[in-house]
């Protein structure tokens, strides 16, 4: 079979018309992670292989920042926003990058500021959610970082996954 990749821009909760939808959402306001949580939810009923992929701007866990001591208040790392990826993981999502990064600091965003590069002082908000469908299928993935040291470069790394051909 084929599939066509999809992408649904922040707030825009079309429905998908195949098999595989790219979703970026920003968590940014209460209502989007509520509507984010309806509607990953609605795409795993469907049984069709989904990825969700994006900078969500949430620090799920003290493992993907460098000093969580020094984030506790930012809006990133808040017990509200970690509770609300660890909700959406509990539908049935697989952090892909987690799985196949178990024990390691990995980080997807340096801030420019103060050398965070150069310190490897870094944050992991990029993530690529797999459905249950689509897991078994992961390979490899990373997080090319040395992109994020080149000349006027993003503040975020690209993340990236390899999976195999499902026939």
């Amino acid at each position: 079979s084929t599939a066509s990749d999809l992408f649904f821009p922040l707030n825009s909760l079309s429905k998908p018309r195949n098999y595989k939808a790219f979703i970026k959402y920003a968590l940014g306001r209460a209502d989007t992670i509520k509507r984010l949580m309806k509607r990953s939810k609605a795409l795993l009923k469907m049984e069709v292989p989904v990825i969700l992929i994006g900078d969500f701007n949430i620090i799920p866990t003290e493992q993907d920042v460098y000093k969580p001591e020094k984030y506790i208040e930012n809006a990133l790392f808040r017990i509200e926003a970690r509770k609300a990826f660890k909700q959406l993981i509990g539908q049935g999502w697989i952090d892909s990058i987690r799985t196949l990064f178990k024990d390691q600091q990995v980080y997807t965003f340096w801030d420019y500021l103060r050398n965070a590069y150069g310190r490897n002082a870094g944050l992991r908000l990029d993530h690529v959610l797999l459905s249950p469908i689509v897991a078994p299928l992961l390979l490899e993935g990373g997080i090319d970082r040395h992109v994020r040291g080149w000349e006027k470069a993003s503040d975020h790394a690209p993340v990236w996954i390899i999976l195999k051909d499902k026939k």
